[in-house]
């Protein structure tokens, strides 16, 4: 079994079969039809849990569900359509699924987008802050109760090392006033250690025995980095963003090992944040590794959290204030 040392340091043959059965237990996937999701619902499904593909293309989500019972045969594989940019989607998503699964173990917060040229969500939100950090904060608010029901529960966000370079716009959230694709993309991925950390906080304030923890993927090849270059038609960064993915990065599997760890292993802590151990982050086993100073700034995260709450109008019911 992998250890987790006092420096943070884990079992350099961590891999996903030391993952738990996971026999009777619900998984729910945001992004799951491709990457890292797609690798995170795989090794999942082949421990023994029923998977649920929270997609946003069905055709594409049929195509990966196939893929995973090739590796995992007999395994239940559930299809729920789900657009992280819509409000109205998520609602939706979220009463089929609970419907469906009262009890839900694991919520994989994996979904994103990455230097996008200017977008909006249906709801008028920048699509990176949007569909990175409120689209998940509505899903995980909405999806709650049946965390919570759930003793041991887990919910796992994504973020990323390029956190470290963000900034939190509170008086220009949306960029009304100029936009930067990479400062949007910094700001989403620091948004999103700020809620991990401050839904931790308020779980342990009202006693609730479950654990949010977050993680980043290193730099692993996925289509993540040529979404952006494909919607402005620069062939170039494409070229560039294809070679790097070739070269320098460690495949979509390797990539999911933070997330796979942090959803199963005992080493992992409330408010933990687990990455690759190896060149700077950027692959390896997992390991639990440090955050920017300003993901842990607890005013930040407050005043995220109440305009989370305002936008996407969705309360943690339940949760109090830490």
């Amino acid at each position: 079994m992998s250890r987790t040392t006092s420096t943070g340091h884990a079992n350099e043959l961590w891999t996903a079969e030391q993952m738990p059965d996971l026999s009777g237990k619900t998984a729910v996937v945001t992004g799951a039809n491709s990457g890292i999701g797609l690798e995170t619902a795989r090794q999942l499904a082949r421990k023994g849990a029923r998977v649920v593909f929270a997609c946003r293309s069905p055709e594409k989500a049929e195509i990966a569900i196939a893929s995973v019972g090739v590796d995992a045969p007999g395994a239940a594989l559930d299809l729920l359509p789900l657009d992280l940019a819509s409000l109205e989607s998520i609602e939706a998503f979220a009463k089929r699924c609970t419907e469906a699964h009262p009890s839900i173990d694991i919520l994989c917060n994996n979904a994103g987008v990455m230097a996008l040229p200017m977008r909006r969500t249906t709801d008028g939100f920048e699509m990176q802050l949007g569909t990175n950090h409120l689209g998940h904060f509505a899903l995980t608010g909405r999806l709650l109760p049946s965390l919570i029901d759930t003793p041991g529960a887990r919910i796992v966000t994504l973020s990323s090392t390029a956190h470290k370079m963000g900034r939190m716009s509170f008086d220009d959230l949306h960029w009304t006033r100029g936009y930067s694709k990479w400062r949007a993309y910094c700001q989403s991925k620091l948004a999103n250690l700020l809620f991990a950390y401050e839904l931790q906080r308020r779980l342990e304030a009202s006693q609730k025995p479950i654990l949010s923890v977050a993680c980043h993927p290193g730099y692993a090849a996925t289509n993540l980095q040529l979404a952006g270059p494909q919607m402005e038609g620069s062939s170039f960064v494409q070229g560039v963003m294809t070679w790097a993915n070739r070269v320098i990065a460690q495949d979509a599997s390797g990539g999911a090992l933070p997330t796979l760890y942090a959803a199963t292993s005992k080493q992992v802590v409330g408010a933990g944040y687990y990455g690759p151990s190896k060149f700077a982050e950027m692959s390896g086993p997992p390991k639990r590794v440090e955050s920017a100073k300003r993901s842990h700034d607890r005013e930040a995260a407050t005043e995220l959290w109440r305009r989370s709450e305002e936008l996407t109008r969705v309360r943690f019911e339940g949760l109090a204030a830490a």
